[in-house]
This record gives structure tokens, C-alpha cells and sequence, in this order.
């Protein structure tokens, strides 16, 4: 059974952990992400660094859209450059998969204000052109990796952590005393559609959404197996389509071990009865950012051996 991560690291070497990654995640090798670099390297900043033809600035409440690009966003677009070059460098031959996350587009107009206040979220035409312009930057990247490291395959992870909270209208206002207006599923599916081919949808927030990923076209899905519904995850697995289980809980930055992790990957695994494909794999629920480095290796190596023994378990039956 393979194994894979979220992506998300700490510290802020990007060779560094590129190079620890290829060691412990080689078939499926996120591309890290440093947040501790600056907010330009954070999951906003570093999507909107895809983009060209929008342009962004840094205030004190988060990221706007505005008429001329400030320092940080052209930060951003300069961090992709170099990474890419690393990369590029590191991973001459790399044949397996490498899989590249960026914030999806409902995530992005929840987090980014539109230039006369509140968010992007509030103005449909908005939302719409910053997800077409997401879209570009993601086919750029495609098609740059292609040409940098043509014997990989490239796996985009769309990470919507805000996705159920902005359907269900529980985005709150700038100030604080209302929500947003809800986005219907019809219209996030089809916001989500052209990033959908190949690609995984990752979302680690409680609910129901599988039935999104299945309708706007996703391959796979990355889930929190302690808040993801088993009903759906039954019917996903059932569809053979593919299906990172995030077993490693990281927003308390415990490391836990084999033990732990092969317990709770059979709990649902066994509780929704799949078979072992290459169709799933075990993760990490969310990114490990906050996490001390001693700790994220020790931690991939145990998912590793936690995956063969869940492996062992399930084909006795």
C-alpha cells in the first residue's frame, strides 16, 4: 500500500525538505510546502502566486485584490520560480509521483478581499474570474513540470479545507456579525470542474462532500479518516475510485504510532469493507507545518509500516 502527506512542512528549506521527502514518500512525493518562510510560501499567498493577469496585495487582514501587484505577491510568483528550479534540479529521473497542492478556488474567495473590503465570496463575478485565473496558473504549472521533469507524473492536490463551510453559508463577514451567503453545490461544482482532471480534492473539515468531488469530475479524494463520513467513503471506495486516507492526525503535532495508525486504518477500513488497490493509499490528515522536524520523519516512517501491516491485516481477512 503506498503512502503519501499533505505537503505542508516546517521549517523553510525547501532543498532540505525535498530531499527528505524523496527519501521517505518516493511513489507518491508531495512537493513541500514551507509556510514559516513568510505568507508568501503559505497555502493563499502561494496559490495566488500561480496567478497572472489578477493582481494582489498584502493588508493587515489578509490578501486583496487590487489594481498593481505589491512586493509580496511578486514574492510569491518568485518563490514558484526558484522551487521549480530546485526541483528540477533534485529530482533528474524521478519517474514516480509527485504531487503538487494548491489552495482550491472556494478556499481563495473566502480568504481574499475584494478591492472596496469583505471578501471575494460576496461577488459572484469575482469568485468567478479569480477561479478561471486559478485554473490558468494551474495549467502553467502543469505544463512547466511537464517540460522540467517529463518522466514524473504530476498529481495536482486541490486543497478546499473552506469548501463545506462556504456552501453551507458559514463564512463570516468582515464584520463579524453576519455570514456569507451560501454558494450552492451546482454552482461549486462547476467552479471546481476545470481543476477536477487527474487531480485529488482534499478537504480536511467534517461533512459531506464526496458527492462534489464525484460530480465536478475529481479522481480522488484526501480525507480525515476521523471526520470523514463512512457511508460515503464506502460508496467512493465501492466506484474504485481513489482514495488517500489521512490516518495521521496533525493539528495536535503527536506523533503516534504503528500501532496507533494501523488500528485506526482499519476501523474504517474494515468498517467499509474496500480491498487493497492502488487506488488507496494512507496520509496524513492535513499538513504537519506545525510539527517539530525530529518528528514528521518518524512519523512518515511509522505511516510506512503502519501501510504494511494494514496491508497484512486485511488480506487475512
Amino acid at each position: 500500500m503506498r503512502v503519501t502527506a499533505a505537503g505542508s512542512l516546517p521549517g523553510d528549506d525547501f532543498r532540505g525538505a525535498l530531499k527528505a521527502m524523496t527519501e521517505a514518500l518516493p511513489e507518491v512525493l508531495p512537493l513541500p510546502e514551507l509556510p514559516a518562510r513568510g505568507v508568501a510560501s503559505a497555502m493563499v499567498g502561494r496559490a495566488l502566486g500561480l496567478i497572472d493577469g489578477l493582481n494582489f496585495d498584502l493588508q493587515p487582514a489578509g490578501w486583496r485584490l487590487t489594481a498593481n501587484s505589491d512586493a509580496d505577491h511578486r514574492r510569491a510568483r518568485a518563490q514558484w520560480r526558484h522551487d521549480l528550479d530546485d526541483a528540477e534540479e533534485l529530482l533528474q529521473g524521478f519517474d514516480a509521483t509527485l504531487k503538487v497542492a494548491v489552495a482550491g478556488p472556494l478556499t481563495l474567495a473566502a480568504s481574499v478581499e475584494r478591492p472596496a473590503g469583505d471578501r471575494l465570496l460576496a461577488d459572484h463575478g469575482a469568485r468567478r474570474e479569480l477561479a478561471e485565473a486559478l485554473t490558468d496558473g494551474v495549467a502553467t504549472l502543469r505544463a512547466d513540470l511537464a517540460r522540467r521533469l517529463p518522466e514524473a507524473t504530476l498529481l495536482i492536490q486541490v486543497d478546499e479545507p473552506a469548501m463545506r463551510a462556504v456552501i453551507d453559508g458559514q463564512i463570516p463577514t468582515a464584520s463579524g456579525f453576519g455570514k456569507h451567503r451560501s454558494i450552492a453545490e451546482p454552482e461549486a461544482i462547476e467552479i471546481l470542474k476545470p481543476l477536477a482532471d487527474g487531480a485529488l480534492l482534499h478537504c480536511c473539515a467534517p461533512g459531506r462532500w464526496l458527492d462534489v468531488a464525484r460530480r465536478a469530475g475529481f479522481a480522488g479524494v484526501a480525507v480525515d479518516s476521523r471526520l470523514a463520513d463512512l457511508d460515503e467513503l464506502a460508496q467512493w471506495s465501492d466506484e474504485r475510485r481513489t482514495l488517500v486516507l489521512g490516518v495521521v492526525e496533525t493539528s495536535s503535532a503527536r506523533p503516534q504510532s504503528v500501532d496507533e495508525l494501523t488500528r485506526e486504518a482499519l476501523r474504517v477500513l474494515r468498517e467499509i469493507q474496500t480491498d487493497i488497490g492502488e487506488h488507496l493509499l494512507l496520509g496524513t490528515a492535513c499538513g504537519l507545518a506545525g510539527w517539530r522536524h525530529q518528528d514528521v520523519l518518524r512519523q512518515l516512517e511509522n505511516l510506512t509500516r503502519a501501510a504494511s501491516l494494514v496491508e497484512e491485516n486485511l488480506a487475512r481477512g
